[in-house]
């Protein structure tokens, strides 16, 4: 097989093949939940908690379900991050995502986006529509956009822009901005798997904690 083609097969279908199974088998972050609001993680490989021992555990939204009993706050925690999820894909899904309804809505996307080159117009266009169809469902849903930046090989131009997108949609959408998901972890090696992309357990616990600054007065509003 033609090494291109294999490549262009494996971006449609290995992100495709995640949420197929994201279909069949989401749960809450904790199986114990109480009833209250729900919040919804719509994320990447870093949302779902790729390489992890035990996703369903470890990952920051499982986490933050943590914090969220531990406050004694009734909240509901759903983990829907596929590895490999662009922009484009979130939106493509989030109708799906929030078919049950949802009163929070965290935007962990776009790593993805910048690693492949995407031109941040296209990023920031796919992060409003999603804004978008999710209000669409419920104008009243609280929503949180997580900032991503990239590494400077990409170049300062492209560095520059990709991270402005994050903040310019926040402020135009009037949503929640996160300012970094991985304040702390990203470009830290003892934070990160042997790949230096995804995070460890203890990358996960800071990044549950860059969430939770964020998080906890809307989840106590």
């Amino acid at each position: 097989m033609n090494y291109n083609l294999f490549k262009l097969m494996r971006r449609i279908f290995l992100p495709l093949i995640g949420f197929l199974i994201w279909s069949a088998f989401t749960i809450p972050a904790s199986a114990e939940n109480p009833p209250g609001k729900k919040i919804i993680f719509l994320g990447d490989s870093i949302t779902a908690g790729y390489g992890l021992d035990d996703p369903d555990k470890e990952a920051y939204p499982a986490l933050i379900q943590e914090r969220i009993s531990a406050a004694g706050t009734k909240a509901q925690v759903i983990n829907a991050g596929i590895s490999g999820d662009t922009t484009a894909g979130g939106l493509r899904r989030v109708k799906w995502a929030l078919q049950n309804g949802a009163d929070i809505l965290v935007i962990a996307l776009g790593a993805n986006d910048g690693l492949r080159g995407v031109d941040p117009k296209q990023t920031a266009s796919n992060l409003k529509e999603t804004i978008l169809a999710a209000r669409k469902i419920n104008p009243d849903m609280v929503i949180l956009v997580a900032g991503m930046q990239m590494p400077e090989n990409m170049g300062k131009d492209y560095v520059g822009q990709f991270a402005a997108v994050f903040l310019q949609i926040a402020r135009d959408q009037k949503v929640l901005l996160i300012p970094y998901l991985l304040e702390g972890v990203g470009g830290i090696p003892e934070m990160n798997q042997p790949d230096y992309i995804h995070p460890t357990k203890n990358g996960q616990s800071v990044i549950a904690s860059n969430v939770w600054t964020y998080l906890e007065p809307v989840i106590k509003k």
